[in-house]
Order: structure tokens, then C-alpha cells, then sequence
């Protein structure tokens, strides 16, 4: 037996949905603005996770230029059938408003870690779409329900058949829940065991009070029972246990009868505070009674914070030194909205460097030369080293700390205008930007190694002219500005924020003259 500890997928990997292919499983996570879509996870054993793909890595299948902060990738349902994977997923553009445009989409292929299809148009008529595949050999969509009307936003549970021959849905759209008094109800997915056909749930908002809720029916268009505890898992009853706002979940069986959920979840840096790692995915076991209802195994509705599953620990730590020496960039980088392109960049102009052109502002939502990782640890250490020969102070190079758009932390190398350079800090935070220290000037080189420190809410910079002579360069900053809980709080009104905080290397030119940055290596250290 190996002790697993909660999350298992830490950092940035919400709305978590899992299948098991003889003896294989894989987790689907949500990606929204980030590039490629879609985080697919792979294990032998619910213990050892590794990432080994994005599935949506064409414009063809995911065109994210211009969407809004936290759109793109929502809540992508991973399925399989008869030798086909089938990966549903959101592309939404819009949420500001009274409406909201959610497209949704299916892909599919023979091998879950090759090339998949192009997109289908499934719906647009809500978002947080499922597949699920009936016995008898037919197919069914459901998502939550958009509603505009006077501000109701979740509309319940609708269900339509798919049609494989013609790849649309066909036939009527019933509209099969409601959802409990707990609300927010939306993130379906379909099950079936013994006669009964089960309806798990993502209620009660993401934040503190999100929870899993399930319901049954003997006809899959319903009407559907509410499990008599629900909701089988939420912390929202302790605000004290260190994983808060689990929700969205899904469940799996292994091939020894065993039943598990998987679900997203948050550890915030104090009680109801700020979740800055975004929300990350976490395993509880689960056990069949006999009334036909699921219920947690160990009688308790909140996530377990480690718990006992057949298997090893093979220990592998998130620490990569990356030295730009392959031809692609490594996994574990995204980039926001589009994918690394030449416009963007280039591994091989300069072999052993990340070159990076300058191109839009931080601020940007459609073109920004931003390559960037997910913070997957409360303490983390982060540095680079780059080249850089900046003429003016509309260009400019270096490490960020990036929640959005409106929310970052970065240290950049700019020019004078006089042939010389100098670093400084610019802090986004709620549209305000600030500049929380005096420049430094770096006359006589173009090169700088970079380095940042997150310590819980807290982030400091440094940098070095010579290797390891490291030197403070500004205030410690505020680092919980990271966090969807405070971006969600934007002068008093509410504003979704579903993502986490990421550390990078970017490079701008607002002149438009494309100035090249190059980075010789980029390191991620665990503290």
C-alpha cells in the first residue's frame, strides 16, 4: 500500500474528469486562456501522475485570440468508447454580460496521446459539456443550461442525443435537473449501474461552498432522486480542513471493483483565504451500499488528506531546469490564448536559447510572447538568464508572476535610449499599475540572471550581473493578489476568476519593431 497525499494534481488543474482503459488511467483538466488545451494526466496506479499531452494544440481545434480573462478551456469531460477516445470540451468567449458564449465541441482519436481530430460543433446553449456512451450503443451530450433571464445564469441539466453517423445531436433537448437548494448547479456527468442511471454534479459555486451532488433514475431522461446525503463530498461545513471548495467531481472504477472520485479543490494560505495555486485536483475513495447509492468511504464528506491505495510511490519531484536545447518547448510551458509560433518565438534561431520576440503588452489578450509554468507549491523558487540589448523603454525582457492580465508581478530589463539598460519592477494589480521600486542601472551588459522567491503570499526579486552573487531588487510583494479569490473581488462586484498563479520568461515591443530576448535557461525549484 502506498500513502497518497491530496492534491494529486497540484497547481492550476481543475474540473478534473477521469476514465480508466485497461488498467490506465487518465485525468482531463480545465486549461481556459492557457495554450495548449486541455491537460491530460497519465497513471498505472491513481498514485504516480505524469502529463502526456494536450490534446488541443491547433487553431483548427481551439481559436482563443481575444477571449477573456479566464475563457477558453472550460470543464472538458474525457470519455471512451469501443476504441475511441472522445474528449468534450467549452471554448468560451464571453462571460461579462448578461449573455454568454459558450460554444462547445467534441474531438476524438485512436490513440489518447497521438493527434486528435478536428472539433464538432456540439451546442452553444451552455457550457461544462458530458458524453456519456449507453449500452444499448447510443450517445448523449448534457450540460448545464444557461438562463439570462433575470440573472438566473444556471438553468439546470439538459440532455440531448448524439448522432455518430452524422456528428451532431438530433432528436429533442430534454431538460432532466433542476439541482438541489444548494444551486449553481452545472458540470454533469452520466453513469449507469445497476438499472439505474446516475447524474453527479458540480453545485454550490467554486468557491467555499462547492460541493459534488449525485442523483439517479431508471430512465436517463429522467426524472431524477436526490441521493439521500447529499452532497456526498464538500468542506464547506469546515472551514478549518487545509483542502477547501471541493467540487466538480467524477468517478471511476478500477479493474478490482474499487470506486474512487476525483474532483478539484483549493488550499488556501489561511482560513477562507486565498487559494493562489488555483484549484488542483484531489482523489477520495468511494463504496457502493446497499441501496444502489455511492457514499464516501470513509463516512466523512471531506477530502481526504491522504489515504491508502494498493500500489508504490515512485517520489518525482515538479523540479526542471530547462536548457532550451530540444526542439519544442517542454510540457510543462503554456502560452496565453495562441501557440508558440515564430511570430511568437523560436528554439531553433539560436540553438540552446529560447528566443522570444517582442510583441504586445502584458495587458494583451491576443498576442503576447509569454511562455509560462504553473506554481505547484506554496514555496517555490524561480530563475532565468537572459540576453538582452533593449534600445528603448518600449522594449522590454524578463520573469513574471502572472495571475491575468490585470494581475502580475514582473521584473523586466528596459532600455535608457542611450544605449544603456536598466531593471525594474512593474506590479498590475486590479488595473492599477505600480512601480514599487527604483531602477537599477546595468550599464556595460546585456546580460542578467533573474530570480524570484514565492514564499506563501509573499514574492521577492533578485538579480546577478555574475553568477550566484545575487542581489534584492525591490520590495517583498504581495503575492496572494495571484489568486482567483481576489481577483474575484474587483470593487465589490463579482468577477470570475478560475485559474492560478504561473511563473515565466516574456518579452515585449511596443514600438513594433519585434526585438528579440533570448533566454539561455529557465529553472523551477520546490522550496
Amino acid at each position: 500500500m502506498a500513502l497518497v497525499k491530496n492534491p494529486i494534481l497540484k497547481g492550476f488543474n481543475p474540473d478534473p474528469s477521469i476514465i480508466q482503459v485497461e488498467g490506465n488511467y487518465y485525468i482531463a483538466t480545465s486549461t481556459f486562456e492557457w495554450f495548449p488545451g486541455v491537460q491530460i494526466h497519465h497513471s498505472k496506479d491513481l498514485i504516480n501522475w505524469e502529463l502526456v499531452n494536450r490534446p488541443l494544440n491547433r487553431i483548427s481545434q481551439l481559436d482563443m485570440l481575444g477571449v477573456t480573462d479566464s475563457g477558453g478551456v472550460w470543464a472538458p469531460c474525457l470519455s471512451y468508447s469501443n476504441g475511441t477516445y472522445y474528449l468534450v470540451y467549452s471554448n468560451v468567449k464571453n462571460f461579462d454580460g448578461v449573455w454568454k458564449d459558450t460554444p462547445n465541441y467534441l474531438v476524438t482519436t485512436k490513440d489518447i496521446l497521438g493527434e486528435w481530430s478536428d472539433p464538432i460543433f456540439l451546442s452553444a446553449s451552455g457550457f461544462d459539456g458530458s458524453m456519456f456512451h449507453d449500452d444499448d450503443g447510443k450517445k448523449w451530450y448534457s450540460s448545464m443550461l444557461l438562463d439570462h433571464r433575470g440573472g438566473k445564469f444556471f438553468g439546470g441539466i439538459v440532455l440531448q442525443e448524439y448522432d455518430e453517423n452524422f456528428k451532431k445531436l438530433v432528436g429533442p433537448i430534454h431538460h432532466i435537473f433542476e439541482g438541489t437548494e444548494l444551486g449553481k448547479t452545472e458540470g454533469p456527468h452520466i453513469y449507469k449501474r445497476n438499472g439505474y442511471y446516475y447524474l453527479i454534479t458540480a453545485e454550490g459555486g467554486t468557491e467555499y461552498d462547492h460541493a459534488v451532488s449525485i442523483a439517479r433514475s431508471k430512465s436517463i431522461t429522467g426524472p431524477y432522486e436526490l441521493h439521500p446525503s447529499n452532497p456526498i463530498i464538500t468542506t464547506a461545513d469546515d472551514p478549518n480542513w487545509p483542502i477547501q471548495k471541493t467540487g466538480h467531481g467524477d468517478l471511476v472504477e478500477t479493474p478490482d471493483g474499487d470506486w474512487y472520485t476525483v474532483f478539484l479543490g483549493g488550499r488556501p494560505l489561511s482560513q477562507h483565504g486565498r487559494c493562489t495555486l488555483g484549484r488542483e485536483t484531489c482523489i477520495h475513495p468511494m463504496q457502493w451500499r446497499e441501496d444502489d447509492w455511492i457514499y464516501s468511504k470513509t463516512d466523512s464528506k471531506k477530502v481526504a488528506l491522504q489515504l491508502d491505495v494498493p500500489g508504490d510511490i515512485n517520489e518525482k519531484s515538479n523540479d526542471a531546469f530547462e536548457d532550451f536545447n530540444e526542439q519544442e518547448l517542454p510540457i510543462d510551458f503554456q502560452t496565453l490564448r495562441v501557440p508558440f509560433t515564430d511570430r511568437m518565438g523560436s528554439l531553433k534561431e539560436r540553438p540552446g536559447f529560447l528566443r522570444l520576440y517582442g510583441t504586445e503588452s502584458l495587458s494583451s489578450k491576443h498576442h503576447q510572447s509569454l511562455v509560462a509554468r504553473r506554481v505547484q507549491s506554496h514555496n517555490i523558487e524561480a530563475s532565468t538568464l537572459l540576453e538582452f540589448k533593449p534600445e528603448s523603454f518600449q522594449q522590454m525582457a524578463g520573469l513574471v508572476c502572472y495571475y491575468n492580465t490585470y494581475h502580475f508581478h514582473y521584473l523586466f530589463m528596459t532600455g535608457n535610449g542611450d544605449g544603456t539598460a536598466k531593471l525594474n519592477i512593474i506590479t498590475c494589480d486590479k488595473y492599477n499599475f505600480i512601480e514599487p521600486t527604483e531602477a537599477v542601472y546595468i550599464n556595460g551588459t546585456s546580460t542578467v540572471y533573474l530570480k524570484v522567491q514565492f514564499h506563501r503570499d509573499k514574492i521577492q526579486y533578485y538579480y546577478a550581473i555574475q553568477p550566484d552573487t545575487w542581489n534584492k531588487i525591490g520590495p517583498e510583494l504581495n503575492g496572494s493578489i495571484l489568486s482567483d479569490d481576489y481577483v474575484q473581488d474587483i470593487e465589490n462586484r463579482y468577477r470570475p476568476a478560475f485559474t492560478g498563479s504561473f511563473v515565466g520568461i516574456c518579452c515585449q515591443d511596443l514600438s513594433g519593431q519585434r526585438l528579440a530576448a533570448d533566454f539561455d535557461w529557465f529553472e523551477y525549484k520546490e522550496l
